[in-house]
């Protein structure tokens, strides 16, 4: 992407503006779960979060993540509309594949308390209101524990914003 990079002001504005708040999604997620999310080996978790951003979409990171890739490819306005569209079919398979296996072990852990939770909350197209329930587990966002959590995502996210701004001006010049 950043080979084939051609970065306009509009592009920079919007597609900031866009991964930022894909960016805030994925923080306030992890304010609320942690780092029991961020696992990357086998599947499994300790808690069924549905408060927060899990309160309108079962996959608040994911969504974050597909915002963050999709905002920082039109920052750098590569091989559009192609390589968005290639990144955008790459990344939902992937996701698909992934949510499959947690949904498994969230149903087999959590029972009845996930189908309730999957009944009303959807898995990537966010509700309008929150969802509330009889849960067992109840967690309020802290932004310690997010930043904490998220510190290696929002370096990549800054290495790559500069990365698009300074081929931004190389090209100017």
């Amino acid at each position: 992407m950043l080979a084939y990079a051609r970065p306009t002001p509009l592009s920079l504005v919007a597609g900031f503006c866009v991964a930022l708040c894909g960016e805030l999604i994925r923080l306030w997620g992890v304010s609320v779960a942690g780092t029991e999310t961020r696992t990357t080996g086998r599947v499994g978790g300790t808690h069924l979060f549905i408060d927060g951003p899990f309160g309108y979409v079962r996959n608040p990171l994911y969504v974050g993540n597909l915002m963050m890739y999709v905002g920082v490819g039109v920052m750098a306005n590569a091989l559009m509309p192609y390589l968005g569209i290639l990144a955008f079919g790459f990344f939902l398979l992937q996701y698909t594949m992934i949510v499959t296996k947690e949904e498994e072990y969230l149903h087999t852990t959590f029972g009845d308390e996930y189908e309730r939770y999957v009944r009303h909350v959807p898995r990537f197209l966010p509700r309008f209101t929150p969802y509330s329930s009889e849960h067992s587990f109840h967690r309020a966002a802290d932004l310690s524990r997010g930043l904490g959590s998220e510190r290696r995502t929002l370096q990549a996210f800054a290495l790559l914003v500069i990365a698009i701004v300074v081929i931004y001006f190389v090209k100017q010049s």
